[in-house]
């Protein structure tokens, strides 16, 4: 039986870029989002690290041990171009130098980010000093997650969230249940708004928002979508989902 000379395509299956995601073992959101909102051509590729609810500091560390592992599953032997850590309370509570050590044992030399640094990447990129943060999470990891953000030189107005510590259930947080809670908590004086959580589907309402609040609207997987872009260095064109993606590294208009 001959054998039919066949030339293959696998750099068109993703000709803008390949995302590598490490997703929670419990998120139903984040791939859904970041393929919503991430132009044709441009791919996630996803495996999932072991966690466990309820949403709690401990349990968000304990995530750190399984990122390695999480990160080598990822196309092995063909390697992505960019790698997610896709949780943001787990960011705060393990730390962005540990969780991207973490990544680059499995991948290295392959640019990181996570919903901390893409989020800081947007409100640097507004101009955006002083924050209102929503969040779907406790109290304790508010305070974690707060204190992150303050190293970095923001201005925390204010922090509130639902007080939930299922993972599973921020996802099922209606849209207008994360409207309204904008609204309530974001400070007159503040220059943006960041919705803080992978699991929460902020960034459906971000556009919105941002209509009836008059000022920038940052969520996790809307950021990190934008942040991965520019890692890219992506021309791309997204529409729908805030004026973040209107603007370049610098705050310039694209």
């Amino acid at each position: 039986m001959a054998v039919l000379d066949v030339k293959f395509e696998l750099d068109n299956i993703a000709p803008g870029g390949h995302v590598g995601l490490i997703a929670l073992a419990t998120d139903y959101n984040s791939e859904s989002d970041l393929r919503r909102i991430l132009p044709k051509g441009v791919e996630v590729f996803t495996n999932r690290v072991l966690n466990a609810n309820p949403v709690t500091i401990g349990n968000l560390r304990a995530m750190s041990g399984d990122i390695t592992r999480a990160a080598a599953g990822i196309l092995p032997g063909h390697g992505v171009d960019v790698m997610i850590y896709g949780c943001t309370s787990g960011t705060a509570a393990i730390g962005e130098t540990e969780v991207n050590a973490k990544i680059q044992a499995a991948q290295p030399g392959i640019p990181c980010t996570n919903p901390i640094a893409a989020a800081s990447a947007a409100l640097e990129a507004f101009g955006a000093r002083k924050i209102s943060v929503l969040t779907p999470y406790i109290d304790s990891v508010n305070i974690e997650l707060a204190g992150r953000f303050r190293e970095r030189g923001f201005q925390i107005l204010n922090i509130d969230g639902f007080g939930m510590e299922d993972d599973i259930e921020m996802t099922r947080l209606p849209l207008a249940a994360i409207s309204e809670g904008a609204m309530q908590v974001c400070d007159p004086n503040a220059d943006a708004l960041f919705i803080s959580c992978t699991a929460i589907r902020a960034a459906a309402v971000a556009q919105d928002l941002e209509s009836r609040l008059k000022k920038p609207v940052i969520t996790s997987n809307q950021a990190l979508a934008w942040h991965c872009l520019r890692l890219l260095n992506d021309d791309f064109s997204v529409s729908g989902y805030g004026s973040l993606f209107g603007l370049g590294p610098n705050g310039s208009p694209l």
